[in-house]
């Protein structure tokens, strides 16, 4: 904690909290609060469940966490300034019950989580939200990457937008598959793992030749036997394609501007995801409210690695 002595009154002597501006005395109800946010530090960051603080404090799991209950997270403190953003989201729970998640704004840079605001299903208000708040809070957004959320470019095209390659290379790999057997799926994935090592004119080289080249095959039509109609028989390779195409107008806007160093995925936030997950799973059986609170802790924290005095 960042304090320093600020008198005495009573008798008892007084602090200066720095970072939330207060003033403090150390009481018996302060030691019991610093205790159980040392416990409930170990408990996110050091990844120690109910039980193994139990065995170390000699408490129960219950008044461990009931204690829980009482701590109150801090706000996000923000200093304004430029910043290449990472956005995303991430969903808990199972999708046939309850499922519910988080979307996240990033500095990728700094890897600083400036916004965060849970969700039972992702929407474009949120993203407008998000980028809202950072606005009126005085950052400045030099550039956004994002994923395929229909309608997100638009969100922020305001901005140069970077659509993020590992995403765009999901999307073909759910189309095409980790392993094609088709020479169509075969040239079309050499084709897309060439992306981020060409310039952009030379892939759309490629991908024209490509399209050139297996045009007759991606043309074939099969005919329904029962009702006659007639619908392309290699509908999920045309898919692939025309995800392509449709995403390269930002598949290469790092390259329009060099002098920004745009990230070109949201890797910055797919791990921090990631990782969090697995906390989550650690200290599984959690309500959804316990769970918010335990994210919100290692968001507000950037990481989850913290010292733990």
């Amino acid at each position: 904690m960042n304090t320093t002595k600020k008198g005495v009154r009573r008798g008892r002597q007084r602090y200066w909290c720095k970072d939330c501006k207060t003033k403090f005395e150390i009481t018996q109800k302060t030691v019991k609060i610093r205790r159980t946010e040392k416990l409930w530090n170990k408990y996110v960051f050091g990844k120690q469940t109910l039980r193994e603080l139990s065995e170390q404090t000699g408490k129960s799991k219950l008044s461990i966490k009931n204690n829980f209950r009482s701590i109150k997270l801090p706000l996000k403190k923000h200093n304004p300034h430029n910043i290449h953003l990472v956005v995303d989201s991430s969903f808990f729970g199972k999708k046939d019950t309850e499922q519910w998640g988080v979307v996240v704004f990033r500095d990728a840079l700094k890897k600083e989580n400036l916004w965060w605001k849970f969700i039972n299903e992702e929407k474009i208000s949120y993203y407008q939200t998000g980028r809202k708040f950072l606005e009126e809070k005085g950052y400045k957004i030099l550039s956004t990457t994002c994923d395929g959320f229909r309608g997100l470019v638009k969100t922020f095209d305001n901005y140069p937008v970077q659509f993020c390659h590992f995403h765009q290379k999901q999307i073909m790999r759910r189309y095409v598959t980790k392993n094609p057997r088709l020479e169509a799926g075969i040239d079309l994935k050499e084709v897309v793992e060439m992306l981020g090592e060409l310039p952009e004119d030379e892939f759309k080289k490629y991908l024209t030749a490509y399209i050139n080249h297996h045009r007759d095959f991606l043309n074939e039509k099969t005919t329904d036997p029962f009702t006659g109609k007639k619908s392309y028989t290699h509908r999920r390779l045309r898919s692939a394609i025309r995800s392509l195409q449709t995403n390269l107008p930002n598949l290469f806007t790092y390259q329009k501007y060099p002098n920004l160093k745009i990230p070109v995925t949201t890797n910055s936030l797919e791990s921090h995801f990631s990782h969090i997950k697995d906390v989550v799973r650690i200290h599984r059986g959690l309500k959804r409210k316990t769970k918010e609170k335990l994210i919100k802790t290692i968001l507000l924290n950037s990481s989850i690695v913290k010292k733990i005095s």
